[in-house]
């Protein structure tokens, strides 16, 4: 089986800061994204390599979302959570992740 091509890390943008508040009631959400993948902030992260469908929010002038599959590549322990890389994302939302991108990375 071929090995897929390493995708170098993108800037990421810290998005859902207003969830650090309450942590605590929340198991998983999104703390930072690229244009490549994100790190999900999870008191269970699945395990490296599995794939995931995946469908968050992001508030920019409106509430945007995301959707795609991505794949589980790294675990983070402090905090726990999940590194994860698009493995494909619907067009709206690769349109998104570039504006945001462009933006410098300007998320409410």
């Amino acid at each position: 089986m071929a090995k897929e091509a390493m995708i170098p890390r993108a800037n990421r943008t810290t998005v859902n800061a207003e969830f650090e508040a309450v942590d605590a009631h929340l198991s998983e959400y999104v703390v930072n994204v690229s244009r490549t993948g994100a790190l999900i902030r999870s008191k269970d992260p699945l395990p490296v390599g599995t794939r995931v469908n995946l469908r968050f929010s992001i508030l920019l002038d409106e509430i945007e979302i995301v959707e795609g599959v991505a794949e589980v590549v790294r675990i983070e322990t402090a905090p726990p959570g999940m590194g994860v890389v698009f493995r494909r994302l619907s067009e709206s939302s690769a349109r998104l992740l570039e504006r945001l991108e462009q933006s410098g990375g300007t998320s409410r």
